[in-house]
C-alpha cells in the first residue's frame, strides 16, 4: 500500500494525457505537494492509525482509532515528515466532528457526496485483524462484515463507501486463497450476497454491476476507467489494473499513470497486488526508497504481534 501511495504522490491531480507523455516509472519527488521521493500520504497514515490502535488496544476501539486520526491531522503523527500535508474533505469533516465531542461511531459522512475513497484507502490492514479474530472463514460470517462497516463509518458511513470496503476486503481474502480473476468474482459475490440482505444497502447494489463480470471489466478500454476520488471508480480502477497486468510493479504503475487521484489508486491497487505477488514481488529499490521506513516496520511488527 505504502509503495503504491508513494509512487502516486508526485503525480496527484495530473491528468492522464500528461502522464502518458511523462509517465511515472520510479519513485520521484516534487509534484503538487512538493514532497521528497518515497513520501507516502494520508492513505498510509490513516492505515497506520488503525494498526497502531489495534496494536495498543488488542481489539477494535472506534474512539481510540479516531483519536489517532486526530493526532495525525492535528499533530502530524503517523506521517513520514511530521506534517499532515493532505487530508480529504470527508475525513477532515469526520475528525472535526470527533474533536467537537461527537461519538466516533457517529462521525462519518452519510450523504451521497461523502463517497470519496477515504475509508477504502485505509481499510486493508483490517483484513488481518479479521483473519486473526474469526479465522480464514471470516468472509462467510456476518459479524466481521459489521465490523468493516464500523471502521469505514468512522469517516465514511454512506452505504456505497461501506460496501466498497466490504467488497475490497472480501476480494483481498480470496486473493490469498485463490487466483486473481476467480478472487474478484468470488469476493464480489460473497460481499454482495451479504449486502443484499440489508434493506439500506439494496438501493446501491447496481453501482457494482461493472465488477460483477470480471471478463467484461478486464476487457474495458483504459478510457472507460475513471480515476478520480469517487470510491466506486477507485475500486474499479484498482481491479482493472490488477486484471490487466502480470506483476506488482506493472499493476501499481498502471494505476498511478491513470492520473487524478493517483496516490489512492496506487494505494488500493498496491494492496491487492501485494497480496497477489507477495513480498518477493515488490521491487527492492522501491522498498528502500520509502520515507520513514523504520516507522512502517515498527508498526507492522507491533500489529502482527496482536493478530
Amino acid at each position: 500500500m505504502a509503495i503504491g501511495d508513494a509512487l502516486g504522490v508526485p503525480a496527484e491531480f495530473q491528468d492522464r494525457e500528461t502522464l502518458r507523455r511523462n509517465p511515472i516509472t520510479k519513485m520521484v519527488g516534487g509534484g503538487f505537494h512538493g514532497q521528497p521521493a518515497g513520501t507516502w500520504s494520508d492513505d498510509t497514515s490513516m492505515a497506520l492509525c488503525l494498526m497502531a490502535s489495534v496494536a495498543a488496544c488488542g481489539h477494535l476501539d472506534p474512539e481510540d482509532i479516531m483519536r489517532r486520526f486526530a493526532d495525525w491531522r492535528e499533530k502530524g503523527q503517523y506521517t513520514p515528515h511530521g506534517v499532515c500535508f493532505d487530508c480529504g474533505g470527508t475525513c477532515g469533516a469526520a475528525i472535526s466532528r470527533f474533536l467537537r465531542g461527537v461519538r466516533a461511531k457517529d462521525c462519518g459522512g452519510t450523504g451521497e457526496r461523502d463517497n470519496g475513497n477515504g475509508s477504502l484507502m485505509r481499510i486493508l490492514p483490517l483484513l488481518f485483524f479479521l483473519r486473526g479474530e474469526y479465522g480464514i472463514g471470516w468472509y462467510k460470517m456476518s459479524r466481521p462484515m459489521l465490523e468493516i462497516q464500523i471502521v469505514s463509518s468512522l469517516t465514511h458511513a454512506h452505504p456505497i463507501s461501506v460496501m466498497a470496503c466490504g467488497i475490497y476486503l472480501q476480494i483481498a481474502e480470496q486473493i490469498i486463497q485463490r487466483g486473481t480473476e476467480e478472487a474478484i468474482t468470488s469476493g464480489t459475490k460473497y460481499a454482495l450476497a451479504f449486502y443484499e440482505q440489508i434493506p439500506e444497502y439494496k438501493d446501491y447494489l447496481h453501482v457494482w454491476d461493472r465488477i460483477r463480470d470480471v471478463t467484461a471489466l478486464k476487457a474495458l478500454p483504459e478510457d472507460a476507467i475513471k480515476s478520480g476520488g469517487y470510491v466506486v471508480n477507485t475500486l474499479e480502477a484498482a481491479l482493472w489494473c490488477l486484471l490487466n497486468t502480470d506483476s506488482y510493479a506493472g499493476c501499481v504503475l498502471r494505476a498511478v499513470n491513470l492520473g487524478r487521484d493517483t496516490d489512492t489508486t496506487g494505494d488500493v491497487a498496491g494492496g491487492l497486488a501485494g497480496l497477489a505477488y507477495g513480498w518477493e514481488g515488490l521491487p527492492k529499490e522501491w522498498i528502500a526508497a520509502l520515507q520513514a521506513r523504520p516507522m512502517l516496520d515498527s508498526l507492522c511488527d507491533s500489529y502482527s504481534k496482536v493478530l
